[in-house]
């Protein structure tokens, strides 16, 4: 208990940080000057301690800044991102929108009591070519493998066909063609498969 005490007593005698680095400070600024180190009077200490005070002011004041910076950038960030969400397919809408107006024409030109098969097939064709171009401006392709060797990993087999025309393990027909999105698979392509005999 006495020991505590002493120590405590020791404690109280000794110079704070403050005091200690506001007497370094000084000293080096004597030293620096040329003149010989003492120890610092209570006029320099208050000046050191308003100093020290003024910075601690301007580097709160700078944190206070940059959180409220760091704040409005992560609000801006959060917009910017619930936009992009919102209209990421802008671009696309803008150029499918064409598709849909010739298919509307299309079917408005289909139900005329004149219509001519012939152009009414032009113009169908002509609609698809619009939007195979679109789809593929957007990294949509398509999967078409008639002829090609199975792939599990694009092509789906419903049903096998005994050929002995073609390779065993060959796509003979679509039932339904696959689509891939900037080389990920969307869905696969339906087919069925040669089988040997």
């Amino acid at each position: 208990m006495q020991d505590d005490q002493n120590k405590a007593a020791d404690t109280d005698d000794q110079p704070t940080d403050i005091e200690a680095a506001a007497d370094t400070e000084v000293q080096d600024a004597a030293t620096a000057a040329g003149e010989p180190a003492q120890p610092a009077s209570p006029e320099e200490l208050g000046l050191l301690l308003e100093d020290a005070r003024a910075k601690a002011d301007e580097h709160w004041d700078l944190v206070l800044r940059t959180q409220a910076e760091l704040e409005n950038l992560k609000r801006r960030q959060e917009r910017e991102l619930e936009n992009a969400h919102k209209y990421a397919l802008d671009k696309f809408v803008g150029e499918i929108v064409g598709v849909w107006d010739s298919l509307e024409l299309g079917k408005q030109a289909a139900f005329d009591e004149n219509a001519d098969i012939v152009k009414l097939r032009e113009g169908t064709e002509l609609t698809l070519q619009q939007l195979a171009t679109v789809m593929s401006k957007f990294g949509v392709e398509q999967i078409n493998p008639e002829g090609q060797p199975f792939n599990p990993e694009l092509h789906q087999a419903m049903s096998m066909q005994p050929r002995d025309d073609v390779p065993a393990n060959t796509v003979v027909a679509v039932i339904q063609r696959g689509y891939t999105l900037n080389g990920r698979l969307v869905r696969p392509a339906l087919v069925m498969v040669s089988q040997a005999d």
